[in-house]
């Protein structure tokens, strides 16, 4: 697996995140896990579109700690099984650091403005995957993940709290589990998105994300996919 493909996925999987704080946890109930997959099948059918503000975060415990903390927006847009998605990075650690990243037809475009670089990425192999957490059904997560419920949990979405239910996601594709051998998400089952999720990817190594002000179906034209570049512009493969 090439780092580069291994970052473009871990980027998408991850964009599927809405801010918020843990708090009042609860154990497995006798909640179905059926009835969980059922819910999210009904709210799938209801899901169009989204964008917010977004946090994805990179950390790193072993050998030594490190943090990696990208702020910007993210747009996401679904029709049946097509989907594009766009995010602006604004920032990284603080310090301005723009960059564009892009999805569309199983092609991934990263687009570091300040380095004047255009990276493109065939992901393909992984799209059922990128799905995760926006508009996802319970069928597709079921055939694609080995799930276990862990019970219900209580996050802040802004000053909102909204009931989750935290599902444990082993995948099904031993590529993509070597990336990440577990993943946890918070899922909003009435809007069919995940608050939260956490990508262990093993050796002290994890991602995590935070959405917020959280639009669900907004209108989003095509032109807000779309990598603008010029002349000068170097293409990396």
């Amino acid at each position: 697996m090439r780092k580069g493909t291994k970052f473009f996925i871990a980027v998408f999987v991850a964009l599927q995140f809405l801010p918020g704080q843990i708090g009042n946890a609860a154990p497995p109930d006798q909640k179905d896990l059926k009835e969980i997959l059922r819910q999210l099948d009904a709210a799938a059918a209801n899901f169009h579109s989204t964008s917010a503000d977004v946090e994805f975060d990179t950390v790193q415990t072993d050998p030594v700690y490190d943090k990696d903390v990208q702020k910007g927006t993210v747009n996401y847009k679904r029709s049946g099984k097509a989907f594009q998605v766009a995010v602006h990075f604004v920032t990284e650690n603080g310090r301005p650091n723009p960059k564009e990243l892009t999805y569309s037809g199983g092609k991934a475009m990263l687009y570091q403005k300040l380095q004047n670089q255009l990276y493109v990425r065939d992901l393909t192999k992984y799209e059922s995957y990128l799905l995760l957490g926006f508009g996802a059904s319970g069928i597709e997560l079921a055939d694609k993940w080995e799930i276990k419920y862990l019970g219900s949990e209580t996050l802040q979405d802004g000053a909102v709290p909204v009931k989750t239910e935290r599902l444990e996601l082993v995948a099904k594709d031993p590529d993509v589990r070597k990336m990440y051998p577990k993943v946890t998400i918070w899922v909003d089952t009435a809007r069919a998105l995940s608050l939260k999720q956490v990508f262990d990817q093993g050796q002290g190594q994890s991602r995590t994300g935070y959405y917020s002000n959280i639009k669900l179906n907004p209108s989003l034209p095509d032109s807000d996919f779309t990598i603008k570049t010029d002349s000068k512009t170097q293409i990396m493969h």
